[in-house]
């Protein structure tokens, strides 16, 4: 019997690893997404610090130059807050594109691999043709032998 090999194998095998490489990368921006909640995290943690720190300066007796300092550690933390958001939202939509060229990449592999499971099956549909050829070509010949040695 002979052996299937499928011509765009190769091409296969390709797509294959681009799907590997779109799930590391996937990973990677997943990583790094989940990196900047946690530093999103932090600084909002920081910040409640010193928003409960100017709670207690002010209920406390009257020091305007720690209130001052305090009001401007909040104002610079409310910075820090508002730029972590907009790398969070960079990490999201890094993490989007990453998503989308990974499915992509899996929709090509799956493709291919369709491919080759139809050119398996045409494969398996051409031998068995041929079986049938020669088993028919073997029953003519014997029947025809059989015929000849008869008379």
């Amino acid at each position: 019997m002979a052996r299937f090999r499928y011509r765009m194998q190769n091409i296969l095998e390709l797509k294959e690893k681009l799907e590997e490489q779109e799930k590391n990368n996937f990973a990677a921006r997943r990583a790094a997404l989940t990196e900047e909640e946690e530093k999103l995290d932090a600084v909002l943690s920081k910040r409640d610090r010193i928003v409960e720190e100017g709670k207690a300066l002010r209920l406390t007796t009257i020091d305007t130059i720690k209130i001052r300092e305090n009001q401007r550690a909040k104002e610079f933390v409310e910075e820090e807050v508002k730029q972590q958001r907009i790398k969070l939202r960079i990490a999201e939509k890094n993490l989007d594109a990453a998503r989308a060229r990974m499915q992509e990449a899996m929709q090509e592999r799956k493709i291919h691999e369709k491919m080759r499971e139809k050119a398996f099956e045409r494969f398996v549909e051409e031998q068995n043709a041929e079986e049938v050829k020669e088993i028919d070509q073997l029953t003519s010949y014997v029947y025809g032998t059989k015929e000849d040695d008869g008379q």
